[in-house]
């Protein structure tokens, strides 16, 4: 029998091209596990924008399960060059805030050098400083051939030193200038001088360039304040009060009250975090109704679950106050499903009893009020062992077991196209032979017929 060294050779026949064919159709039983393995991808991708939006929504619930939230009191300042912020601790209240000075860090710059490389100091120099009233102290040992750039670099070196050293030229010399780290008049650096300098070198503190450390200096509703820094604390229980140098000589004035916008603003985003959360879901489980695609999770029993807590913990009555439920202070679920806002009804429960919001939210404890109940729902569905870590982690079980049915398939497929290809080459040996034989029988009835003939 002839060697067939490529299919199709021996009987004439296009065995390549069915071959191919035929894996083409094989082929064809891996579509639908592709097509799941990207429908669980899909769902993937729809959970996490589903977690996404929950935690959204968790943030907004937690701001209105912290009791702070409705005792919280804002600081607003007519004027420009005084901000001030209130804690916890301080009471409502007006103020008159006339500011006659900001504090400041002293400064002082040494007399000139004209080589800031040239050594200055001889063995066991020190440069002494003093600050405020000059009851306060600091010597810097030098080492010896230190110049004015290596003084520098040894003040700034040192955490304790108090001040801050630059070298500043003048056009003529070079000086070093030292800043207090630190504002007001004790911290201000006084007077510097040097000790053990080489001979012939003359270096000491200038005193015409002395700028003096300062205190803040001002005067609340006529009690007058000092700060050494312009960071006041501790004047007016609870604030605290920021001064710009622009504010020196200015009259300023300060309220102290409810904040009321910070607790309007927290409903608000609940309302607004809800309601994108609703449409985020209403996208994934929309039907497509042959015109279109239909949503992601599409009669996803999670998604069901979700949405019918959320729905039962928003519209079920809080118990323990004189609110029980969200229409009482113009917060509503409407037919669709979106929780609608009532501006002015809100206002005024803001406005005149804080407390019972804060009652109805954050309840006696963390898990009393709406806010509360809500949180714990909303941790059932986050959180590593939330129903949305375990959907997705069934997806991504699912994904794992596609793909290894794809390769058993697969090896399958090759298998049966090698079997194919097996079989045809028996085939195209077979045709051959065959053609080998019809064409040895011919030419023996030609040579039989040639023969007769001449008979």
């Amino acid at each position: 029998m002839a060697s067939i060294s490529s299919l199709g050779i021996g009987s004439g026949l296009d065995l390549n091209g069915l071959l191919d064919q035929l894996r083409s159709a094989e082929r064809e039983k891996l579509a639908p596990l592709t097509a799941q393995k990207s429908q669980e991808q899909t769902k993937i991708s729809a959970y996490g924008r589903l977690q996404s939006g929950l935690d959204k929504f968790q943030d907004a619930v937690a701001a209105l399960n912290d009791p702070s939230l409705f005792e919280g009191l804002s600081a607003k300042v007519q004027g420009d060059g005084l901000s001030a912020t209130a804690s916890a601790e301080a009471s409502p209240g007006r103020y008159e805030v006339a500011v006659t000075d900001t504090a400041r860090a002293g400064s002082l710059a040494s007399t000139g050098q004209t080589d800031p490389e040239a050594p200055l100091t001889a063995a066991n120099a020190s440069l002494d400083l003093t600050f405020g009233d000059g009851s306060t102290t600091k010597s810097i040992d030098l080492a010896e051939g230190d110049s004015l750039q290596d003084i520098r670099d040894t003040v700034n070196g040192d955490p304790d030193a108090g001040v801050d050293a630059s070298i500043i030229f003048d056009g003529t010399d070079h000086r070093l200038v030292l800043s207090a780290r630190e504002s007001g008049a004790n911290a201000g650096i006084a007077s510097m001088s040097f000790t053990n300098l080489s001979g012939g070198v003359t270096l000491d503190g200038d005193a015409d360039t002395l700028q003096a450390g300062r205190d803040a200096q001002l005067d609340i509703n006529g009690i007058t304040i000092t700060s050494p820094t312009n960071t006041v604390e501790g004047a007016i229980e609870g604030v605290t009060l920021e001064l710009d140098p622009s504010s020196a000589g200015e009259t300023l004035s300060l309220e102290v009250s409810r904040d009321t916008d910070g607790l309007k603003k927290a409903v608000e985003k609940m309302v607004s975090s809800y309601n994108e959360l609703q449409s985020t879901i209403g996208r994934m489980t929309a039907y497509g109704g042959g015109e279109g695609a239909s949503g992601e999770l599409i009669g996803d029993r999670t998604v069901r679950n979700i949405e019918s807590d959320l729905v039962r913990d928003l519209t079920s009555s809080v118990a323990g106050g004189e609110l029980s439920v969200m229409s009482q202070f113009g917060v509503s679920l409407n037919e669709k499903g979106r929780l609608e806002l009532d501006e002015d009804k809100l206002d005024e429960m803001v406005a005149d009893d804080p407390g019972q919001l804060a009652d109805f939210f954050a309840g006696a404890d963390e898990a009393g009020g709406l806010a509360g109940r809500m949180e714990a729902t909303l941790g059932r569905f986050l959180g590593e062992e939330g129903v949305i870590a375990s959907a997705i982690e069934g997806s991504e079980s699912q994904v794992e077991s596609l793909d290894r049915r794809y390769v058993r398939m697969e090896q399958s497929v090759e298998r049966t196209v090698e079997r194919y290809r097996a079989q045809f080459g028996q085939l195209d040996a077979m045709i051959a032979n065959m053609n080998q034989t019809s064409s040895y029988l011919t030419q023996q009835f030609a040579s039989l017929d040639a023969q007769l003939g001449r008979d």
